[in-house]
């Protein structure tokens, strides 16, 4: 048989001597750890470190097995090693740091190891006593787990229980760890495993058990997951409901509009699939009306108020559920019923938004009435002054609507005549008034159409 190869346990030494006339002596013999994992059919070398003078010190001492049993392997001094001869595969000894070897690792090696060791130094005349211990482990590397399921049928929840079993057919010092959905499956009240948890043990099954399932098997050197075990439990019914699309739900009465079919939906949750069916309620007893999870209602043939039920039967877990509704038509706007559902998201929402819209507005105004004053708008639009004349018509008289401004009158000293203007003009306390000629005096009132200017007079010297 292959052996597995082992580290080296902490074997420490120290001894202090403080003894009149001699100097402290110290011995300390150091392993990488205190346990030491191998492979089968591997070598290992069990190595101590000795921190005095192997040759100016006088030692003897052994290594032995003391468990699973108490066998003694190899005794040495200073000078010589003997083995025990009784052991087939015995391990070899180096000296003179008293290091111990296999050459190849077996099952039967696994085990505790003990080092004694008596050491003479020169001036002290009792020996210094060490011993120290080391655990070896032997393993061989996993296969990839297999998961079985016992029982093999369905699983009804609160009725069975099922067992997991995670095996290998490769690997010793195995320990196994469950996962469902890729989380770590614990220890509670439903759930309980063996000793390596090589078996799972759920008793009795419940919805939430249903998923999917893996074991990973793993030793010192050596980890394995297994693929994927689906475990399926037939529940339910659960939370069951009548639902419509058409119609208009309140406490348990659905609102139609009498001109339209309704379709109605009976929805739980269970597995298999319910077997739903649909009945009528009324003073004389009930009437069956068909069977599946939809149901069609011609509302204008149905009198106002009657009750419906719908009954859900699960027939693997042989549990029934049943809700009932009662059906009135009205006339239904069905914009305003989605806003009567939605309307405490939408009122709040409106609410911000006008809101929001009348303060940017009067934020406006308010800076448009301080910037630019409308009085004093249409004052300066009152006193620009007027770049160009416009020219007479060729007709003899003038278009009011196109000579409509503001005129100014300059009054030139040394003449008495200005050029003549064909509008009639009058002047009357300083201030002249240009009237409009282009519409016939019969049917306007010329003073309608004069504008009031304002005569200026320049000195001109």
């Amino acid at each position: 048989m292959e052996c597995v190869g082992v580290t080296m346990f902490l074997l420490m030494f120290t001894l202090f001597l403080i003894i009149p006339g001699t100097d402290s002596k110290c011995i300390e013999c150091v392993s990488l750890q205190p346990t030491q994992h191998g492979i089968m059919g591997d070598p290992m070398f069990l190595k101590v470190e000795t921190h005095f003078d192997v040759h100016n010190v006088t030692f003897q001492g052994s290594w032995c097995k003391i468990k699973p049993n108490n066998t003694l392997l190899v005794t040495f001094n200073n000078i010589n090693a003997i083995p025990n001869l009784r052991l087939k595969n015995s391990p070899a000894l180096s000296l003179p740091d008293v290091s111990l070897y296999f050459e190849h690792l077996a099952e039967d090696t696994q085990g505790e190891y003990e080092l004694q060791i008596n050491i003479i130094f020169p001036g002290i005349p009792s020996p210094v006593a060490v011993t120290k211990r080391v655990t070896v482990t032997v393993s061989v590397p996993v296969s990839m787990p297999l998961i079985t399921k016992t029982p093999e049928s369905e699983l009804v929840e609160d009725r069975d229980n099922v067992t997991l079993t995670c095996s290998v057919e490769h690997g010793t010092n195995v320990h196994f760890k469950w996962l469902k959905n890729n989380m770590v499956v614990g220890p509670s009240e439903r759930h309980t495993f063996s000793q390596d948890h090589g078996t799972l043990v759920i008793n009795p099954v419940k919805k939430e058990d249903i998923g999917q399932y893996n074991c990973e098997a793993q030793n010192h050197i050596s980890s394995k997951l297994s693929k994927q075990a689906e475990l399926i439990v037939f529940y339910g019914p659960y939370n069951l409901a009548v639902n419509s699309d058409q119609g208009l739900k309140t406490a348990g009465v659905f609102m139609v509009n009498p001109e339209e079919l309704a379709f109605f939906e009976c929805i739980a949750d269970s597995n298999p699939p319910n077997t739903c069916v649909w009945i009528s309620k009324t003073k004389n007893g009930t009437e069956v009306l068909m069977t599946g999870p939809r149901f069609e209602v011609k509302p204008y043939e149905l009198p106002q108020g009657k009750e419906f039920l719908c009954r859900a039967f699960n027939n693997m877990t042989k549990k029934h559920d049943e809700t009932k509704f009662t059906l009135v038509m009205a006339s239904l706007d069905r914009g305003k019923a989605k806003y009567s559902q939605e309307g405490g998201v939408l009122s709040s929402l409106a609410f911000i938004t006008i809101s929001s819209v009348l303060i940017i507005v009067c934020m406006m105004f308010v800076l448009l009435r301080k910037s630019c004053h409308p009085r004093r708008m249409i004052k300066t639009i009152y006193r620009r002054p007027m770049t160009e004349q416009r020219g007479l018509h060729r007709s003899g008289h003038e278009d009011a609507t196109v000579d409509f401004g503001i005129y100014e009158f300059v009054s030139v000293p040394g003449k008495m005549e200005s050029t003549q203007v064909k509008k009639r003009n009058i002047i009357n306390n300083n201030h002249l008034v240009f009237c409009m000629s282009s519409f016939a005096p019969e049917q306007f009132d010329i003073s309608s159409l004069c504008i009031p200017g304002i005569l200026q007079v320049f000195d001109t010297a």
